[in-house]
């Protein structure tokens, strides 16, 4: 019989559970989570747009013995900072549909001052008629129920926004709703102030002593799409991929997704991709990228979005999911290798559907159920039932549209690696690069094909540290660290030369400034100065 609360020797059993996607009938795929789950404190710092950096751990004092190399135990030679340039972050609140699902968001559209776009402009009478459903009215969030109450009233403004009503499109609600949230860690300052203080502490770093907090993990995410009318299929991936710097570079270079709910098409897309935000040739940023990568040493884990093969949606469920599995992995555990050892990571492999090819091997390798049962049953009671070996091998869920995925991926991979050779940038490449655009574009670079040793060779940190073009690009850092310095010499001391300036030289402190300078540019001609980028990105050769 229908029941609300259940007990064991008179002690009420509490279970809370988590949606995991959903069922083909569109109903929530809903798992039990541990009785001593707590979700983590996840604070979203960025959005789009992040500089970044990458500096030689030896420069650095008090760090982290987290910042370390996960195979080896020891500090990595170098560490990547990165910080946002966005005071806002544009979100889309998807879940906000359902009434108190998503609490964030509703505090976020209650306050005032928020920028909302694509919500249905709500009046008192809609606020009124809200209210009287009383069931409804009571899912929401005390923040929205406050706003609703306030907009019955009648008092002004006219109209008001409920998180649950995106605009009617063509009959329907949108799939684009939006608004602009007050970043997090701006938003609550007292809990970022904690954070740093929690980490001081645990380092035993004086207040005054800069707290180095680098990149120790990267899990980009990408979105998948089972096949539509117009609209190819790209959903071969499991929840959880490794990729080695090859494959990555694949992805990286053709910045392919799958059909979003808020766009019209697929295919190659992202800010990489796109000239209004970069002047440069986009492969000025994958070298950089790249260099970066070899450098840190991460190992880099791919995470779906969107569905897990074709019959399975799972939204942004999965990640959501991924940071509660790796932050609850030490760093070891973390390791390719060691995940590799135990079984925990299969190698994607080349097949043949109907006789033609399936290079799944550009999959790199993906989780098992070993990795299921070990590391997300830290979340789950019973890790085994959440993902199927249908969503860990969707293959098994339809190979024609597993093969055709893979066909959208190989063929993205050739028309995008050929436009850098359409538009000359192929010529910038570092050797490694300009080996795999070669590959993606011609199929094999200088008689060897993506899995010979020579190519994968090229990737290694070793071959790059000892190469002449990393060489050449600290050497074009240092010419233009002096050409820069000499610009600002020149500039001051042409100031100082024109009585005119008199005053400006007294209340600016020129000469100072100046001798300041000079020191500099010193400092960056020294052969000591020129020591010091090795570790770094360097700068590209024009």
């Amino acid at each position: 019989s229908p029941g609300n609360e259940l007990k064991l020797e008179g002690r009420k059993l509490i279970v809370n559970t988590l949606r995991v996607g959903y069922e083909e009938d569109g109903s929530w795929r809903v798992f039990g989570l541990r009785h001593d789950f707590h979700p983590a404190a996840k604070v979203q710092r960025e959005d789009d747009i992040t500089a970044s950096v990458v500096a030689p751990a030896s420069a650095l004092t008090g760090l982290s013995t987290l910042n370390s190399q996960p195979s080896t135990g020891t500090a990595s030679p170098s560490l990547k900072f990165v910080e946002n340039c966005e005071a806002l972050l544009f979100q889309r609140p998807d879940d906000a549909i359902h009434r108190g699902y998503d609490k964030q968001a509703e505090a976020d559209m209650a306050a005032p001052g928020t920028f909302i776009s694509n919500y249905e402009p709500l009046t008192a009478a809609d606020a009124r008629a809200l209210i009287e459903d009383a069931v409804g009215f009571s899912a929401y969030t005390e923040p929205m129920q406050r706003l609703i109450r306030a907009s019955a009233s009648g008092t002004p403004p006219a109209y008001f926004v409920s998180s649950a009503h995106p605009r009617i499109v063509d009959g329907k609600p949108t799939k684009n709703p939006r608004y602009l949230q007050v970043r997090p860690d701006v938003a609550n300052p007292r809990a970022t102030a904690l954070a740093a203080l929690g980490q001081r502490l645990h380092r035993r770093l004086a207040p005054g002593a800069p707290l180095h907090t680098p990149v120790d993990i990267v899990v980009p995410g990408r979105r998948n799409n089972p096949p539509e009318p117009g609209v190819r299929p790209l959903c071969v991936f499991n929840p959880i991929h490794y990729l080695e710097l090859p494959e990555l570079f694949m992805e990286f270079i053709s910045s392919m997704t799958g059909k979003s709910p808020s766009t019209t098409g697929a295919g190659s897309e992202g800010a990489l991709t796109k000239g209004p935000f970069n002047a440069l040739p986009p492969v000025i940023d994958l070298n950089a990228t790249l260099v970066g990568l070899i450098l840190t040493g991460h190992d880099v884990f791919v995470s779906a979005a969107g569905c897990v093969g074709p019959k399975v949606r799972v939204d942004h469920d999965v990640s959501l999911l991924i940071p509660e599995v790796f932050s609850r992995m030490t760093a070891a555990e973390r390791s390719a290798k060691a995940l590799l050892e135990q079984g925990c990571l299969e190698r994607c492999t080349d097949l043949d559907h109907d006789g033609k090819p399936v290079l799944s091997s550009r999959l790199g390798y993906r989780i098992t159920s070993r990795f299921v049962r070990i590391y997300f049953a830290r979340v789950f009671t019973h890790p085994h039932v959440v993902f199927t070996d249908e969503m860990l091998r969707p293959e098994l869920q339809d190979m024609a549209i597993f093969a055709e995925g893979m066909d959208t991926m190989v063929t993205t991979h050739k028309r995008v690696a050929e436009s850098y050779f359409a538009d000359g940038g192929i010529h910038y490449a570092c050797p490694p690069l300009r080996a795999l655009l070669t590959i993606m574009a011609k199929g094999e670079y200088e008689g060897h094909g993506l899995d010979a040793p020579e190519v994968r060779a090229l990737f290694t940190r070793e071959a790059m540290l000892g190469s002449t073009w990393y060489r050449e690009r600290l050497d074009a850092k240092q010419k233009s660290e002096i050409s820069l310095w000499e610009h600002h010499v020149k500039t001051l001391e042409a100031i100082l030369d024109e009585p005119v300036y008199k005053d400006v030289v007294t209340r600016m402190a020129l000469k100072p400034r100046l001798a300041h300078t000079k020191e500099e540019l010193t400092r960056v001609q020294s052969p000591a100065y020129r020591a010091s980028l090795h570790g770094t990105l360097g700068s590209q050769p024009l």
